[in-house]
């Protein structure tokens, strides 16, 4: 994921609730599906975030090795700038980039 390219505000706003819920018709069932992606989310991010630090790692630990490593606090920096997950995924429900399927409906459908 691009996270440059993320639309999403980093600050919380208040949001119409009735109206963002309006492609399922269901408050509760909006919920769990931003908040499901959220998670995806986060662990898409974190996963990100301990790959690129991974390169940091050191295995020794001798003092004189210590030392400030700007490269790797930018990254943290990065990472901490940029909106919360859930807020990514708000975003995203309601540009409808977000795939969603129900079981329970389509059962009733057959």
């Amino acid at each position: 994921m691009d996270y440059r390219r993320i639309a999403a505000s980093t600050n919380t706003e208040t949001r119409d609730v009735m109206q963002l819920a309006q492609p399922v018709q269901n408050v509760y069932e909006m919920t769990m599906i931003i908040a499901k992606r959220a998670n995806q989310l986060s662990l898409e991010m974190k996963r990100d975030l301990d790959s690129k630090l991974q390169e940091f790692a050191s295995y020794s630990d001798n003092l004189e090795e210590v030392f400030e490593n700007h490269e790797q606090i930018e990254i943290s920096r990065f990472y901490e700038k940029l909106p919360k997950p859930s807020l990514i995924a708000i975003e995203e429900w309601k540009e409808e980039g977000i795939y969603y399927r129900n079981p329970e409906k389509e059962k009733e459908l057959f």
